[in-house]
């Protein structure tokens, strides 16, 4: 297996319905495991997110938890997912689903490097940037 880059996402419990956000945004192959399923089955967390993973036929692949018990994490906080390419329509239709219920800070249109981009928040409070390469 290559290596990859891919952001992990963390969440303060609500990992399963972010990681099923996602999927229904971009399709793709989605597993998780709980603390339960890791032999926590007694925990408080049991039925918490351990560990995520969401493959997309695209290549994509996002990866999120929610943090133990004790380890709280600030929505949004110091990153940026990005989503880059040329196939308008597609990152149209992604960019569509993650701004929905969330807050648009940059609206998707030409820039003056001459690509069309956006940046948004999910209603999951993920930062997005979306970045469609201009025709040569």
């Amino acid at each position: 297996m290559a290596s990859r880059l891919n952001p992990y996402l963390s969440f303060n419990g609500d990992a399963r319905q972010a990681m099923e956000f996602y999927k229904e945004v971009f399709g793709g192959t989605l597993s998780l495991n709980s603390y339960g399923d890791f032999g926590q089955a007694d925990a408080a967390n049991a039925d918490k997110i351990m560990h995520g993973m969401l493959e997309t036929t695209g290549g994509f692949t996002l990866m999120g938890a929610d943090n133990p018990p004790g380890m709280e994490t600030e929505q949004g906080s110091s990153y940026s997912v990005s989503l880059s390419g040329d196939d308008a329509a597609e990152l149209r239709g992604y960019w569509e689903k993650l701004s929905d219920g969330g807050s648009v800070s940059v609206p998707l249109e030409k820039q003056m490097w001459g690509d069309v981009f956006g940046m948004c928040t999910d209603r999951f409070g993920v930062p997005w940037m979306v970045n469609i390469s201009s025709e040569s």
